[in-house]
């Protein structure tokens, strides 16, 4: 399959490319620099110079690929739209990248009992609510003859697989560990995020690409842990020992800015992929996500 991948130098993206290609697909890859074009090269990706503003590079790049996978932002309403517009009536493929903190609320570091699947509905926090109204649209898209699907990862975990290797949320703690001399979370820490490794999120990709149906959307989940349990970890892998502490939202936001301190890393994301299992046989299957941190996987001495 000819695959048009917007993100190709990014986390997410460049894995799922590295993936495909292992795979037997072809992939060229949007990137904004030649550096960039230069490094996802040694990958296998042909690089396309362009960003999510340039409508004509979408639009041509759209039209000639087989597929199209979207994994530069969740939140780019103009560029999504340019590139269904280009694959409208031909009923190619359009997988979109979200993300599980659609399900989020400011919970400054505490714990919520609220699990959702695939089926639940959603009431999104003001941070989130143009998110899920583009969700929406994209799997609407599937009236116009487009094959669109959506996959909303919940926090990934893992060394990736393209140029970036880092992920967000864990190297973000590991930072702010390694800068105060000890393992930190928001408040109390038991807001829990469900979580993925990345060598598991990228065979979802492939398989939601060559098997499902138009209009689906899929969690990315492979079990759940709170911020205080990872930071925990983080802590004793540095050699801090087990103990944290707490931060204020205020001192998180000078690290991470405020809406990642707010929607991400003192909120609550806990989702279960059951459609993915169910539907794909998905059967995630690396080791889970303290597990990783304390077997060394984030270059931790």
């Amino acid at each position: 399959m000819k695959i048009f991948l917007t993100g190709a130098s990014g986390f997410i993206g460049g894995s799922v490319a590295v993936h495909l290609i292992a795979a037997g697909h072809d992939v060229r890859g949007l990137v904004r620099s030649q550096e960039r074009a230069d490094a996802v090269t040694r990958f296998g990706i042909v690089p396309v110079l362009g960003s999510l503003d340039d409508a004509p590079v979408l639009a041509e790049e759209a039209a000639r690929a087989d597929a199209v996978i979207n994994a530069a932002s969740a939140d780019h309403r103009a560029a999504v739209e340019t590139m269904l517009d280009a694959l409208a009536g031909s009923g190619k493929t359009f997988l979109h990248t979200s993300g599980s903190s659609i399900v989020g609320r400011r919970d400054e570091g505490h714990v919520s009992g609220a699990v959702f699947d695939e089926e639940t509905p959603i009431d999104p926090s003001p941070a989130r609510a143009a998110r899920v109204a583009l969700n929406h649209d994209i799997l609407a898209a599937a009236e116009r003859n487009i094959r669109t699907m959506i996959i909303a990862p919940s926090l990934i975990y893992g060394r990736g697989l393209g140029v970036n290797p880092d992920s967000m949320q864990i190297p973000w703690l590991i930072d702010v560990a390694r800068k105060t001399g000890g393992a930190r979370h928001i408040g109390p820490g038991e807001n829990i995020w469900s979580n993925v490794h990345i060598g598991d999120l990228v065979e979802l990709y492939r398989l939601v690409l060559e098997k499902a149906p138009a209009g689906a959307f899929y969690y990315a989940e492979n079990g759940e842990n709170s911020m205080r349990e990872a930071a925990a970890a983080i802590g004793q892998t540095l050699g801090f020992g087990g103990g944290t502490e707490e931060m204020s939202i205020d001192e998180a936001a000078g690290y991470w800015g405020d809406g990642p301190a707010n929607d991400t890393m003192a909120s609550n994301s806990r989702v279960r992929a059951r459609r993915a299992r169910s539907e794909l046989g998905w059967a995630p299957s690396n080791p889970g996500l303290i597990e990783e941190i304390e077997n060394g996987c984030y270059a931790i001495p």
